[in-house]
């Protein structure tokens, strides 16, 4: 089984990637390889809305940035992590792309229904709810199964690595790992 999350923070050594790392623990004790792609940093353009993805689904028509490969990766997955930082109450912009972009082109098919999904979330202070939401938006529309942590899937940290003494939020994503990989033990 394979879990792929993506980053979309543009600090290589952020909160975010902390976060993960804390996540991929419990899940890679239980057999499950897991990946973190890094797409904050990354220059990506948002969605035409082209709708030309209808007649390739899991693909978009843009192709000068590496978006389909994301999307490849995400279709080969077994589970999927969506992980921001939070922005002026929001995702970042390069995970807004992903989740227009690659939601639009696998969302007619049904392509990523039935995968596991999560959201993680870092924040310095506020916001992070609404980051969480947006997250969440995608899994729901794309028809996934979202297991629960015992609280939201939030750190809070302000500086890169601060997260770290944040001892509920790092327990909250060792929970999730527990919890993704008992479901995918169940799913595959």
């Amino acid at each position: 089984m394979h879990l792929t999350a993506y980053n979309g923070s543009p600090r290589k050594d952020g909160n975010t990637h902390h976060m993960l790392t804390r996540l991929f623990g419990p899940l890679e004790a239980a057999g499950i390889t897991c990946e973190e792609i890094c797409v904050g940093g990354v220059a990506v353009r948002g969605c035409l809305a082209c709708g030309k993805c209808r007649e390739h689904p899991g693909r978009c028509a843009q192709t000068e940035d590496p978006m389909n490969e994301w999307i490849a990766r995400m279709l080969a997955a077994d589970a999927i992590v969506l992980a921001s930082p939070t922005y002026f109450a929001n995702v970042t912009t390069e995970m807004k792309a992903l989740i227009d972009r690659a939601g639009y082109s696998c969302v007619a098919t049904k392509m990523l229904a039935r995968k596991v999904g999560a959201p993680v979330v870092a924040a310095r202070r506020g916001g992070a709810i609404q980051v969480y939401n947006t997250l969440m938006a995608f899994f729901g529309i794309n028809e996934m199964i979202v297991p629960m942590s015992n609280y939201w899937n939030m750190g809070y940290g302000l500086e890169p690595g601060a997260v770290r003494e944040d001892a509920e939020g790092m327990r909250t994503m060792e929970k999730l790992g527990e919890q993704m990989a008992w479901l995918m033990r169940k799913l595959c």
